[in-house]
């Protein structure tokens, strides 16, 4: 198969994976380019031990997750170089969302989960997104994080005890 082939199967699940994780057209497709550069670079090493779909999900994943942390580590070198403390006050953790489709009232509220999503572990986080975001089937999920179908059920129950935790605190200091 072609990388060709390959990206005309699985790029637009890759392109919504990342978007997921960057909330953020442009990064998303600088993920979705450093996916498919991966891809081509490791098929040879590629066994069919999974679902080539299972395979590309995780380089997704993996990829996306480096991104926001390079992303991290960039913003913090910006916070700790800022002239003026005033400055870096400004910049904050809540990411700019903009997924196509959303209506411009439901922006909102979908950028106040995010940054809320955003706060889990990043295990807790994946299996949120992969279930009830990609709406991925819990054995599908398990092969991509590497868990039996009873870890991934009890990683998504902490994410979702853990998300109404933050939710709940979030709106509290709201007010």
């Amino acid at each position: 198969m072609t990388l060709a082939e390959i990206y005309q199967l699985h790029g637009a699940l890759v392109y919504n994976v990342a978007l997921q994780y960057t909330q953020n057209k442009q990064d998303a497709e600088e993920v979705t380019q450093d996916v498919f550069v991966q891809v081509n670079e490791k098929m040879a090493e590629f066994k069919n031990e999974s679902e080539m779909k299972t395979w590309i999900y995780r380089i997704s994943i993996n990829k996306s997750l480096d991104f926001l942390r390079a992303k991290k580590a960039v913003k913090r070198w910006s916070i700790l170089t800022a002239k003026n403390i005033d400055d870096a006050k400004g910049i904050t953790g809540v990411s700019d969302f903009n997924h196509p489709g959303v209506q411009l009232e439901q922006k909102e509220v979908l950028t106040f989960l995010f940054s809320c999503i955003n706060k889990l572990n990043d295990r807790q986080k994946i299996a949120l997104i992969l279930v009830k975001i990609e709406g991925v089937e819990l054995e599908e999920a398990a092969k991509i994080m590497e868990l039996t179908y009873k870890g991934i059920e009890s990683l998504l129950s902490r994410a979702k005890n853990n998300l109404r935790l933050i939710i709940a605190k979030s709106k509290e200091d709201e007010i």
